[in-house]
């Protein structure tokens, strides 16, 4: 099972993802990869990653999962 997701969001956004993030406990840890283009990624648990990935599709901004 995965535990890891690369997503793409407007680079102004990335903080708040992070933000986001780390508001539901720490359920994972956001890293840039690549700011310039908003390419991150998430790193959390085979535990938490079905729970990541209903946040990341609730988000009030637009964020592509890669």
């Amino acid at each position: 099972m995965k535990s890891e997701i690369k997503a793409r969001v407007n680079p102004e956004q990335i903080d708040m993802l992070t933000k986001i993030i780390e508001a539901y406990d720490n359920l994972g840890i956001v890293s840039t990869i690549e700011r310039e283009q908003g390419l991150v990624i998430i790193r959390g648990t085979e535990d938490t990653y079905p729970e990541l990935q209903k946040i990341l599709n609730h988000l009030s901004f637009r964020i592509k999962i890669e």
